[in-house]
């Protein structure tokens, strides 16, 4: 699952592939929004992101893109 978290005060996004399901993602995102704490996500590798919920200014959801190479049209 891809996910795209853009914080305040930043010029870039934070993006990570996580192996938690959609909704579970989801859920955290709302969990974290709701209590005003920490949104903690752990990507594919076993990496842990840390997000206050203040900054954050928009959560983005999706599957997995394949990596496309070359110029192929």
């Amino acid at each position: 699952m891809e996910v795209k978290i853009g914080v305040q005060d930043s010029p870039r996004e934070i993006s990570l592939e996580s192996t938690e399901s959609q909704e579970a993602v989801k859920a955290a995102v709302e969990k974290a929004l709701k209590d005003g704490g920490l949104l903690t996500l752990t990507d594919d590798r076993g990496r842990t992101v840390l997000v206050s919920a203040a900054k954050i200014t928009y959560v983005e959801i999706g599957a997995s893109s394949s990596r496309r190479v070359g110029f192929g049209s």
